[in-house]
């Protein structure tokens, strides 16, 4: 939890809804105008290269997918950057490039031309990405660290939502004017964004003396043992393609629930990471705890997906029961699995090198929605049940194998706060 002397408001009545932080609170401005813009244009993109630019979605499927794997380049690169650069200034030249590239969308006339705008605006987003959990972690104190991840996790899933709602009127409307305003609304998005960052007074904290001799900052590609929490990390980020990919796909093919329950379950999963975010973070600093809420994300999601493979055959009422458990499960596990994610990118880092680290661990995640539609696709949309199964074993298996990991790292948690499991019933906001 924050430091309850970072603000005014006494502790009785702040409620946990906040960062106390105001390096997080503008941050979180910012995130609101930023993914906004991202809901617009998740929502309309790959219709307007279709149906306006006239690129086959083929073409669309793959360059998508080479600048998903620029995006993966570009975190590991200006996380580096970021150790060495300040971010700040860093970070309002890349929302400057982004706004610029996506300026270009409109000029789009070709497969060539949309995959060099593609590759540039995905690898400039991703580098963002990088530098401000750079930012976020020379500036801000550890618990406040994962507390303002999560609160701008919310703002987020508030961002799109609100974005896709208004991309709604140019969906109606469907007309190349409709859909270019809402580029160039997302695009100044991104200039807002980068103003609201120059107003931001960054005091990082004091760096610890270096005693002569010093050892370096150590590479993140050098320590195993982030290296392997990346790794399960990074296949634990495969649920996220369940919800994107599988869900809508699954539903409408494989059972007899209304197709309308897609949308459901799309509102079910933001409603959910909203209220619960923030709290499913509390007390996640403590790696061991971090842990152990990995592993239930873990068995959350497994359970998840054999709730989605039982839809299948089932009457249309039976069958939405199972499909609403499922996302609840899903977004459980989900919120839980960000948290000890963020936690443990921070604290298993080292803090010499905040940015490289932080590249290392978002690459992963994004190398994970890369390949997240082959998997889902190949597994449980084609295979039915058993790929169903296959997903829960793969997402209970990874969970489960992080806590020996950290165990073995034999990090003890801050004095004074004994690491403990971490149990659902830590959700509910405290009283008072």
């Amino acid at each position: 939890m924050a430091d309850q002397t970072s603000s005014p408001v006494p502790p009785a009545r702040r409620r946990n809804i906040a960062p106390g932080s105001p390096i997080m609170r503008r941050l979180a401005m910012i995130t609101l105008v930023d993914t906004f813009g991202d809901g617009l244009f998740l929502t309309i993109g790959v219709l307007y290269f279709t149906r306006v630019v006239g690129l086959p979605a083929g073409q669309v499927g793959l360059g998508l997918t080479i600048a998903g794997g620029c995006g993966v380049i570009a975190g590991i690169l200006f996380g580096r950057i970021a150790d060495r650069w300040p971010a700040k200034p860093l970070m309002i030249g890349l929302l400057v490039i982004e706004a610029v590239g996506m300026l270009a969308y409109p000029m789009i006339g070709s497969f060539w031309v949309f995959l060099v705008l593609a590759c540039l605006v995905g690898f400039v987003d991703r580098g963002v990405s990088a530098v401000r959990s750079a930012l976020i972690a020379r500036s801000v104190a550890g618990p406040e660290r994962v507390r303002g991840k999560a609160f701008l996790r919310s703002v987020t899933n508030v961002g799109i939502g609100a974005g896709s709602g208004v991309a709604a009127i140019a969906l109606q409307a469907d007309t190349r004017a409709a859909y270019v305003a809402l580029i160039a609304i997302d695009a100044a998005t991104f200039v807002v964004a980068a103003a609201l960052l120059s107003g931001l007074r960054v005091q990082p904290p004091a760096p610890a003396a270096r005693t002569a001799g010093a050892r370096p900052p150590r590479s993140p590609w050098r320590d195993r043992r982030y290296l392997v929490f990346v790794l399960l990390n990074s296949l634990m980020s495969l649920q996220f393609c369940i919800l994107e990919i599988g869900v809508p796909l699954w539903v409408v093919r494989a059972t007899t629930a209304p197709r309308y329950l897609v949308s459901v379950l799309f509102i079910l999963n933001t409603v959910l990471v909203v209220l619960l975010q923030i709290r499913a973070s509390r007390g996640m600093e403590e790696p061991l705890r971090a842990s152990r809420g990995f592993r239930l994300a873990g068995f959350l999601v497994a359970a998840s997906c054999l709730a989605y493979g039982c839809a299948r055959g089932m009457p249309p009422a039976f069958a939405v029961v199972a499909l609403l458990v499922a996302g609840v499960a899903q977004t459980l596990g989900e919120v839980l699995c960000s948290a000890a994610g963020w936690a443990l990118s921070f604290e298993l880092a080292d803090p010499d090198a905040p940015g490289a680290y932080q590249g290392v661990y978002g690459s992963g995640a994004s190398a994970a929605m890369m390949i997240g539609p082959v998997v889902i696709t190949e597994s449980a949309i084609r295979f039915g049940m058993p790929g169903w199964a296959g997903l829960a074993a793969l997402f209970a298996l990874t969970g489960a194998l992080l806590v020996p990991v950290i165990r073995r790292s034999q990090l003890t948690p801050p004095a004074g706060r004994p690491a403990r499991g971490f149990r659902l019933g830590d959700l509910p906001v405290d009283a008072g």
